[in-house]
């Protein structure tokens, strides 16, 4: 093959794609739990050293929330996995 032979680009399989997304969705989860740690960080700051009580309320909210989207990600992860196994096991 010469160096100016268009390489046809190979197409993915389903299963491939699905497994590129869940890579994707995994990634997610990784930048939500940074945003917890990051966020903890300056809820302790706020409350503890600055004192400022009522955006540390904000802050613990908005935690609450962080934590239940990565739960959340944790649990889709989970499922597409176990579905992801199955179909590659019927393939």
């Amino acid at each position: 093959m010469s160096e100016n032979t268009p390489v046809e680009p190979v197409e993915k399989t389903p299963l491939e794609r699905s497994r590129d997304i869940l890579s994707q969705i995994k990634e997610m989860q990784h930048y939500s739990i940074s945003n917890i740690e990051k966020l903890t960080g300056f809820y302790l700051e706020i409350e503890d050293e600055l004192k400022q009580k009522k955006i540390a309320e904000k802050i613990e909210d908005l935690l609450d929330k962080q934590h239940s989207f990565n739960d959340s990600v944790g649990e889709l992860i989970s499922s597409y996995e176990n579905e992801l196994n199955r179909l590659e096991e019927e393939s």
